[in-house]
């Protein structure tokens, strides 16, 4: 079993948010598996599928960003899981607008989403996927990540996002060596 969760706040004023990265990946798999992730446990919304005769759950905390580990660690025990077996997707300042990046372990860097699920898996080893968001010095950080993406990053955001969920399918049947060779171009 796996599971893949993307970092994000819930709510009407975050949605399409920079911050939100995560859960527009959530949604492009989701739509990608013909389902959506409707279902309310672990303080988050979740869905389980099967691909491929693995069964899966994408998962988006409801906890906020800065707590989104304690959802996903609800859901690491009551499905038995271990970090080794979770997927991490969320936004990164570092990357520009429409590049993803895909690693298998390393710090917060910076980021409260994932130094929570670092805190409360146990462990900085698990997989992850970066989404660029940008980054602009004349915007404070907090507005930066809160702010909606501009009209002109829409398109390289939306391929971005496919790319993203695109690249947490294949891993679902693949190594994350193999999907990181496989998605993570240079250029």
């Amino acid at each position: 079993m796996k599971i893949i969760v993307g970092l994000g706040n819930p709510g009407v004023r975050y949605e399409n948010t920079r911050h939100n990265a995560g859960f527009m990946v959530m949604d492009e798999l989701a739509k990608m598996a013909g389902t959506e992730i409707n279902k309310d446990k672990f303080e988050a919304k979740y869905a389980k599928i099967k691909v491929k005769g693995e069964d899966v759950v994408l998962l988006k905390p409801e906890t906020f960003m800065n707590n989104s580990g304690f959802a996903l660690r609800q859901c690491m025990d009551f499905f038995k899981v271990s970090p080794k077996d979770i997927l991490v997707i969320y936004d990164d300042m570092d990357l520009p607008v429409g590049n993803i990046r895909l690693r298998q372990k390393g710090s917060a860097g910076g980021h409260n989403g994932v130094k929570s699920v670092i805190q409360c898996a146990l462990s900085s080893e698990f997989d992850r996927i970066r989404v660029g968001i940008g980054r602009d010095p004349q915007i404070p950080i907090v507005n930066y990540v809160l702010s909606k993406f501009r009209e002109e990053e829409k398109e390289d955001l939306q391929k971005a996002v496919k790319q993203a969920a695109e690249a947490a399918w294949f891993s679902i049947d693949h190594s994350f060596t193999e999907t990181m060779n496989r998605y993570n171009k240079k250029g």
